[in-house]
Order: C-alpha cells, then structure tokens, then sequence
C-alpha cells in the first residue's frame, strides 16, 4: 500500500510503509548503564475540558505505558517534561500521576523516579519556593519513589544571583531522605528557566551547579543534562565527584554519550526513549556486551527521528511522542492534555510518522499506517 505523505513545501509524495516490525529480543536487565524513559501521559478524550482545565487523564492508559516501559527493563521517569508538566499538568494532576505509578511500580517491580518542582507557585520569595519544593518533595518519598529535582520557573524569576540558589539546593538536599537526581533542563524546553543557577553564562552556571553537589555527594544519585549540547555534558559529566552519576538528558547526541569515552559515559533519562522503548533496551543490552559499535548501529539511526521531533520550538517535542504512542496502538487517540496535539503541523507529524516507520517502530505497520490515513484525512488529504 502507498500512503501520501504532505512536506514542507505543501506538496504530496507517494510513501511506502514498511511491512513488518524491527524484529528485537527481550532478555536480561541492563548491566552496564542506569536507563530511565521520561514518560508522558494519556489524555482522556471523552473528558469536557478546555486548554486552561485541569488535565483530564486516562489512568489505565497511562499505566499501561508505564507498563509497556518496564517490560522492556526501563526505568520510568514520572511525572517529568515528557508528561506535559507545566504544559497541561497542574501539580494536583502530577501529585496524583506520581501516587499511581509508584504504586504501579512496586506492584510489578519497576524502577521509577520522580520530579519534584514547584509548579503550585507562579512566583514567591525564596523561601516560598523552599515549601513548594518541600511538599512536593513529601509526596515523592511518601511514594517510594526516587525524587529528581527538576529546575522551577519560580526559582529562575525570584532567584538575584547564584547564592540563592545555593541556598534552596542546598536546604533539599539536607533534608532529603534518599540521593537525588538534580535536573539542569536548558531554556530551550522552557524559556522561563534562562539563566538558571544564577547566570545565562554557562560557565559560571556550572560552576555554581557543581558546587550544589559538592557540598553533598551523598545526597546527590545523579545529574540529569538537558542542554543539547554534548561537549558541555562530556565537560561536566568528567567533573563529577566521585561516585556521582550523569544522566544525559540530550535527545540530539545521546548515543555517543551513553558509548562514552576511555574517560566515562553517561547514563540516561530520555524523553526520546518514549517512542524508543524497545529498540533503546535492545541497544543498551548490546552495550552491556562490550559491543560499542553493534550499540551505535542500533542507535545511531534513530538520531534523525529524535532531532525531528525535539526540533525548535523544542518544548512541543510531546506532540511527536504522543502521536508515536497513538501510531503504536499504545492509546486509542491523538488528543493531549491542554490541547497540545495541535502544537505541531502536519507535515511535522506526517514526517515522524515516515521516520518512525523506516526504523520499524510500530508492532503492527498496518495499523500506524490506517491511523495516520486517518488523521491525513481530518486534514483533507483524501489520495
């Protein structure tokens, strides 16, 4: 069968899918690198709701994913910038997506970790971000679940210079029951966060980042980057104290980063790994062979779906992710809390949908190839 495919250029091209699935084998847990895929939420598409109302979710959807993640050995990272936080999900929707999960994952034993922000705040003094943090914090670790400290927006706008960052940072960490994970998310996900750690100098903000850990290596599991810029990650991950994680958060040079170099390697939290799932864990099970360069050939393809869907406006990356689950047959619909499936084109969409097909993505070819004639159609495409 030929699908039309719309470009760039407002023009149809004739597309052939492919017929089968990229065959993959699914057998021990990672042994070599720490993998988490950054998760994103189902909508309920029955829900009455308005972009500005509460985010309405479809929890055994949701759930499921969850479960389709961990099956293949990954770890889940909740409730996170894949799952629309901030962009559609309120802190009462992510208090209530993170109780879920950690309860899912102890129930089929999954490793899961959660962001801890303070998105009940739109701004307030310093020491109104510390309680946000705090409570938010509670709910993680009354969870069970592993906390990552992900940036606030209501830091970046009351903070006056690295001290206060320092400060808040530093008051977590102290009262955290367990290692965390610190999160360094670049304005390029979230344009309220330049300047983060107290400067839009990059230099001065690491050094003010790495100074947080520092001062608490026992409290800090890992750092997760999300700067798009690999040279800077290799820089930071190999000034790391000892025994500190880094987690790539790159979803443009993420394979070279998890291969590593003679002098270390990154581990990963990835919303990329989202549409990954299966092919990332077959990768990284490679990987845990020895065998860098089979890890690379299974990888590096995936690059150019990645830096499609993470393409400026970055931030709208989940339209993609979202799409790919629905392709999938992982959701019944394309429809996103805070109306967010419309933030991408069709041309956008109808590329991922080619990009993810050439890599062997969808366990049923057939099925992504009906659904995306069907959202081709909504759009009037009708050859």
């Amino acid at each position: 069968m030929t699908i039309h495919l719309p470009g760039a250029d407002g023009t149809l091209r004739a597309y052939e899918p492919r017929s089968e699935p990229l065959a993959l084998t699914f057998t021990s847990a990672f042994t070599s690198r720490t993998v988490f895929s950054a998760a994103h939420v189902v909508a309920d598409p029955y829900a009455d709701v308005s972009p500005d109302s509460p985010a309405a979710v479809d929890w055994d959807a949701t759930l499921a994913f969850r479960r389709h993640l961990w099956s293949h050995g990954l770890g889940v990272a909740e409730a996170m910038d894949t799952a629309q936080r901030g962009m559609g999900l309120d802190w009462a929707g992510a208090a209530e997506l993170i109780r879920r999960s950690a309860a899912e994952a102890r129930a089929v034993g999954g490793r899961i970790a959660c962001g801890v922000g303070t998105d009940q705040l739109a701004a307030g003094t310093p020491a109104e971000v510390r309680a946000a943090y705090e409570e938010q914090l509670a709910v993680v670790e009354q969870a069970g679940a592993q906390a990552i400290l992900m940036a606030s927006r209501a830091l970046a706008a009351t903070a006056q210079g690295p001290e206060d960052y320092l400060e808040v940072y530093g008051h977590l960490l102290r009262q955290a029951a367990e290692p965390v994970i610190l999160h360094w998310l670049g304005p390029m996900f979230d344009p309220a966060l330049e300047g983060y750690w107290g400067s839009s100098d990059l230099d001065a903000a690491t050094d003010t980042f790495l100074e947080v850990i520092a001062a608490h290596p026992d409290k800090v599991d890992g750092v997760k980057i999300s700067l798009l810029d690999a040279q800077r990650e290799i820089d930071l991950r190999r000034r790391l104290p000892r025994g500190v994680r880094c987690y790539t958060g790159d979803d443009f040079n993420y394979p070279e980063l998890i291969a590593g170099d003679d002098q270390g390697f990154s581990h990963a939290l990835l919303g990329i790994f989202d549409p990954l799932g299966p092919l990332a864990a077959e990768a990284v099970r490679v990987l845990d062979t020895g065998d860098v360069p089979g890890f690379r050939t299974l990888l590096d393809p995936t690059v150019e779906l990645s830096r499609h869907l993470f393409q400026a406006p970055t931030r709208f990356y989940k339209t993609g992710v979202v799409l790919l689950a629905w392709l999938a047959g992982h959701q019944s619909h394309f429809t996103m809390v805070g109306g967010l499936q419309s933030a991408r084109s069709l041309p956008h969409l109808a590329r991922a949908y080619e990009l993810a097909d050439g890599l062997g993505l969808f366990p049923d070819p057939k099925l992504a190839e009906e659904r995306m004639k069907t959202l081709l159609s909504l759009y009037g495409v009708t050859r």
